[in-house]
């Protein structure tokens, strides 16, 4: 009798994570996999060729200079402002708003993880694997965090102060729950990932 009750609680938490780990299974994974495959590389394609686009031609344009007005490299050097610091090629908003630069890192980062998620599916890694699509899921999450974070920048630099004071709060909320809403979803994946582990060491 106490040799029952003593595996009773054991058993117990072996059929409480057996039942979470049921729950979070794929009912096809292989399946699964491949339909989401090709929309996640065509996702991650389109996010890395707007980011890049972003990059080279940003929010406010870069300083135009008509080639009538550059007959040497000499001249092109003059072409700087002694005012602003700002040549000609380089980013107008770059000089005028603090928050360029929160913009470009957060593009970068949105560009290097869209990147890395096709090399991550073009690459030959199995992805039948917990840690495999564990592993994506984190990448898509830093991909889609990042590109509403240049998102948000982005509008708030070409955006007028009179139109942005009124709709500030908005804003933040907005992002808030973005932010909120990732973090759940990816803790998901994570509870997922720590009870297989926990019905591993169970069995």
């Amino acid at each position: 009798m106490s040799f029952e009750r003593l595996n009773t609680p054991k058993s117990g938490f072996r059929k409480f994570f057996q039942s979470l780990d049921e729950w979070f299974e794929y009912k096809d994974k292989g399946k699964w996999i491949e339909d989401m495959k090709g929309s996640i590389i065509l996702a991650a394609s389109i996010i890395a060729t707007m980011t890049f686009s972003l990059g080279t031609n940003p929010p406010g344009g870069v300083v135009q200079v008509s080639l009538e007005n550059v007959s040497s490299l000499e001249s092109f050097d003059k072409l700087c402002s002694n005012v602003t610091g700002i040549c000609a090629g380089s980013a107008i908003l770059g000089s005028m708003y603090n928050g360029y630069v929160k913009f470009l890192v957060c593009n970068t980062i949105c560009f290097i993880a869209a990147i890395s998620v096709i090399f991550l599916l073009v690459s030959g890694i199995p992805m039948d694997n917990t840690f495999s699509i564990w592993l994506l899921s984190t990448f898509m999450c830093i991909t889609l965090t990042s590109l509403a974070l240049t998102y948000m920048f982005a509008a708030v630099m070409i955006t007028p102060d009179s139109i942005l004071n009124n709709y500030n709060n908005p804003f933040a909320i907005v992002l808030l729950v973005w932010v909120a809403f990732v973090l759940i979803v990816h803790g998901v994946h994570i509870v997922r990932f720590l009870v297989r582990k926990c019905c591993k060491c169970l069995k």
